[in-house]
């Protein structure tokens, strides 16, 4: 089958972006071809232009993160019946085409008359949030958590989960952002105020139960003094690293949560990556499909809602990706087909 992918060839602007044909082999033992109906563009992507992905493939590579379609054609060994099933998977890359080849093992099926672009804004998102509030900080009914970027598509997603839950929610953004957060039950507060700290300690006075950090240095320190005695510190990211190396910063950032995370105060301090314990694929695959069907069946019912900032046409992958670099924008960019 002949598909239409983007490739990036290198480190350049979103400009250069390119697409290209190739045909495609059928899919053999264990794989399954899926026609792609919404990938989405997240800060890895974002990254990976830049060179400055941790474990990024050599240039040139189909980005891709995670992805929504419907499945064409299975090879030997795969349940026929899978066929004609809309169905996600986290790729990491290689998602952002019209065909994919996948393993049958990596699918999670999508409840039936869910829109495929809104449920792809919760593939990676819903299971990042999902695990770091249940998994990782096991946050319980009626604590209180920071979530910085709540405006984002993991904050956005992770700040309704924990409202379902009877969890008060802090959450920075920028002020443009507030009103849509405040509509999720979220108190927002400006993430550039100077004086942030003393905003937060005035709703949370004994400390908030869990962080949740995706941007580093100085936020990251500043969640750390924030927490509650036994609370709760998870980053994710390192997005406000823009200049030089991030290996380096990455390390740095791992090394300081160690050295917390063994203080004789209670707190807990984790990195949480999302491909942890792939070594052992059947358990991760399990825990994946398990945690990513409960983010989709809360979609379904609508006790969450997607967080769309726009549908941009695969042609047109260069505006996505400045789309979603520019930030001024809530929720997660889609990329369907053109």
């Amino acid at each position: 089958m002949e598909t239409t992918e983007v490739v990036l060839p290198g480190i350049v602007e979103p400009s250069g972006l390119q697409l290209r044909t190739r045909d495609l082999p059928p899919p053999a033992p264990g794989q399954v071809l899926v026609t792609v109906e919404a990938s989405g563009v997240s800060f890895a992507e974002q990254a990976m232009r830049r060179g400055r992905y941790p474990g990024q493939p050599k240039f040139p590579f189909v980005p891709g993160y995670d992805l929504v379609g419907v499945v064409h054609s299975v090879g030997a060994g795969v349940h026929a019946a899978l066929a004609g099933r809309r169905v996600a998977a986290m790729t990491k890359t290689g998602g952002w085409a019209q065909h994919v080849l996948l393993p049958a093992g990596d699918l999670v099926a999508v409840p039936d008359g869910l829109d495929p672009g809104d449920a792809e804004t919760l593939v990676v998102n819903g299971v990042t949030a999902w695990q770091m509030l249940h998994r990782t900080a096991r946050v319980q009914p009626g604590q209180t958590i920071l979530v910085h970027g709540a405006n984002g598509g993991v904050g956005v997603t992770l700040a309704q989960l924990a409202r379902l839950d009877g969890i008060r929610v802090i959450g920075t953004a920028n002020p443009r952002h507030h009103d849509a957060l405040r509509a999720f039950g979220v108190v927002p507060l400006d993430h550039a105020d100077p004086q942030l700290a003393d905003r937060i300690r005035e709703l949370a006075p004994g400390g908030v139960d869990a962080a949740f950090d995706n941007l580093g240095g100085e936020h990251l320190r500043r969640a750390w003094r924030l927490l509650a005695p036994g609370g709760a510190l998870v980053s994710y990211s390192i997005a406000a690293h823009e200049k030089g190396p991030m290996v380096p910063a990455f390390l740095a950032t791992l090394a300081r949560l160690a050295v917390w995370n063994a203080l004789p105060n209670g707190k807990r301090a984790s990195f949480y990556d999302l491909w942890s314990g792939r070594r052992d694929l059947a358990k991760f695959q399990a825990r994946t499909r398990k945690d990513l069907t409960a983010v989709l069946s809360l979609l379904a019912e609508g006790r969450i809602t997607a967080q769309v900032a726009a549908r941009v046409p695969l042609s047109r992958i260069s505006e996505a990706m400045t789309l979603a670099e520019a930030r001024t924008v809530p929720g997660k960019v889609v990329v369907v087909p053109a």
